[in-house]
């Protein structure tokens, strides 16, 4: 094992990290071209690079230039990100991807530069640093223009660096490129020993850009068909082989700086699956659809009625919260793992319905789906009268989302069932709604958070969305209302008001909550009022397009774990369902 190794760059404001990924794991680039954040070989593995959290390791493209400034787009529909820098000499670009089809074991990243205009001098820089810094780079060896080295467990290999000059492990190359010349590195990285040449450039561009090409729909049926594919994108770089989505790439990034609430979302929570599986069934019967409900069905089977509310990505336990003694992004704090192992959460059993009542609209359900949605209704009527963590993961309380979510599941689901069990199903959802109106619905005609709680919550939006009562319905109109009247501030909703504070001193918005309220208003025919709820939380995005949970709305900053995938499934349902004129007509005043 060599020493530890350099201390890690500062890190940037969230908004200037593009990610790249291929399905197994991602990669944070930030505007220096450092690779800031990077597990392998899959999503809740150790970090390579993790500087982002004040680990080690990084491997940086960067201009030499004294002064330069710095920009960057996506590919269309794909994770394939340009960096672009502007400097006193010129325009230089550096294409960066995870190579596909991708390999469980084996990443490989590739970067393609150019002197768009003007000569160019690039500073290259690779330091490894497996197990979050741990291990620096070891066994260096350059033959036949490749270097290759260990770092830690992981086997490295750099394809394109042949100049590059070794000093105390780390690799520094000196790229001088002409005006209109070009240069690939290929950086691979595998917890197998490399059993074949190294990768070809020009074969893996050309095989990632027909994956991206094969499997990003065009989404032309939307308001918003650019970010409807960067979002089906988003969504689909972070869904792999098993089917599972994680909810984020990152860990430990601050909700509120300074006040413990970071936590690692590198796992796939079946909410969230359910989520995003409901947000492509919105567009069509795609892929990603199919993924969810594999996923879902297969946890369903496995652990019916104990289902836990997160998985790793293999569909194993998530490792408890440890803390790995690192500064951890400025405000947050370095911890693996995650403690919602012992929660239930009710409402998880009423979304995996929803999931499976959205993929049977499209004829895509089999027997084995079918049985883990009477897995789920066996579920909920045995325990849907117990208290839960609930949606946003708090103490355990008879929240009235939950309960109604697993109506609006009950129903949805019932409509595709034979008549004899739907109806069953039907009856459960009656008795779930009259029993939540009897203990949890305000004396002013809304829903309140439980039978303890008289607060309204944003999440009580959903039920209405998904169909528990309909959204005529006096009570769905009077929780709408409140909802936007108590919790809505410039455009931008927040969860619940947690104390006697404003709302933007207690957390930032949360941006699946405004997406929720677009797409309420249009269900109830307010069209003008759902465009610009969407209109204005699309907007609180980063410059490369990717959302966080959260949005400060007064000093206009992301929040919490990087990129969010929920934030991007709501956009892209929202984007289709207010595309499509409302049932409703009326607009007030």
């Amino acid at each position: 094992m060599s020493a530890v190794i350099q201390g890690p760059e500062s890190p940037h404001v969230l908004r200037e990290y593009a990610m790249i990924a291929d399905g197994q794991r991602a990669a944070l680039i930030g505007p220096r071209g450092d690779v800031a954040w990077m597990c392998v070989p899959r999503w809740d593995s150790e970090a390579v690079f993790s500087s982002l959290i004040g680990g080690g390791g990084t491997f940086a493209v960067t201009p030499l230039s004294a002064r330069y400034v710095w920009g960057g787009s996506y590919q269309d529909g794909t994770l394939i990100w340009t960096s672009r820098w502007v400097t006193s000499e010129g325009i230089i670009e550096c294409r960066e991807a995870l190579a596909q089809p991708a390999d469980p074991r084996a990443a490989v990243l590739l970067r393609r530069l150019r002197a768009v205009s003007g000569p160019a001098t690039m500073r290259v820089v690779l330091e490894t640093g497996a197990g979050f810094g741990k291990y620096g780079m070891n066994r260096l060896k350059c033959a036949d223009g490749v270097w290759t080295g260990r770092s830690g467990n992981l086997h490295v290999r750099l394809a394109g660096a042949s100049e590059a000059t070794m000093r105390d492990g780390v690799l520094h190359l000196c790229l001088e490129l002409p005006s209109g010349g070009g240069h690939d590195l290929v950086l691979e990285l595998s917890d197998e020993p490399f059993t074949s040449g190294p990768v070809d450039a020009d074969a893996a561009w050309a095989g990632t850009e027909r994956c991206w090409e094969d499997a990003v729909p065009a989404l032309l049926d939307t308001i918003a068909p650019d970010d409807a594919r960067q979002s089906y994108a988003m969504l689909r770089g972070m869904t792999g082989g098993s089917g599972a989505m994680v909810a984020a790439a990152t860990l430990g990034l601050p909700e509120r700086a300074q006040e413990k609430r970071n936590y690692d979302y590198r796992y796939a929570w079946i909410r969230d699956q359910c989520y995003a599986g409901q947000a492509v069934a919105a567009c069509g019967a795609y892929p990603l659809l199919d993924d969810s409900v594999r996923f879902v069905t297969s946890r369903l089977l496995e652990d019916g009625p104990d289902l836990k509310p997160a998985y790793t990505v293999t569909g194993g336990r998530v490792p408890d919260e440890t803390d790995l003694g690192l500064p951890g992004y400025p405000g947050g704090s370095a911890k693996v793992g995650n403690w919602v192992n012992e929660q239930f959460q009710l409402d998880a059993f009423g979304e995996t319905l929803l999931l499976l009542a959205a993929a049977a609209a499209h004829d895509r359900l089999d027997l084995e789906n079918w049985r883990a949605a009477e897995v789920a209704v066996q579920a909920i009527t045995e325990r849907w009268q117990e208290p839960d963590a609930g949606i946003w993961e708090l103490n355990n309380e008879k929240w009235a989302h939950s309960r109604l979510i697993c109506a609006a599941g009950l129903r949805s689901i019932a409509i595709h069932a034979p008549a004899a069990q739907g109806g069953g199903w039907t009856s459960l959802a009656d008795a779930i709604v009259a029993d939540t109106a009897r203990d949890s619905l305000h004396l002013s005609g809304r829903w309140q958070r439980s039978p303890t709680d008289d607060r309204v919550d944003a999440s009580l939006l959903l039920p209405i969305l998904r169909g528990a009562i309909p959204a005529t319905d006096p009570r769905s109109l009077a929780t709408v209302e409140a909802v936007r009247a108590d919790l809505g501030r410039e455009g931008y909703l927040y969860r619940f008001s947690q104390d006697g504070r404003p709302l933007a001193q207690a957390e930032g918005a949360f941006l699946l909550c405004g997406f929720d309220m677009a797409m309420a208003l249009h269900q109830q025919g307010l069209e003008v009022q759902a465009m610009h709820w969407f209109e204005r939380n699309r907007a609180a995005c980063a410059t490369t397009g990717l959302f966080t949970e959260e949005y400060d709305v007064e000093q206009r900053q992301l929040r919490g774990n990087f990129p969010q995938a929920f934030v991007h499934a709501a956009m892209l349902e929202a984007a289709k369902r207010l595309a499509k004129p409302s049932v409703l007509t009326h607009e007030s005043p």
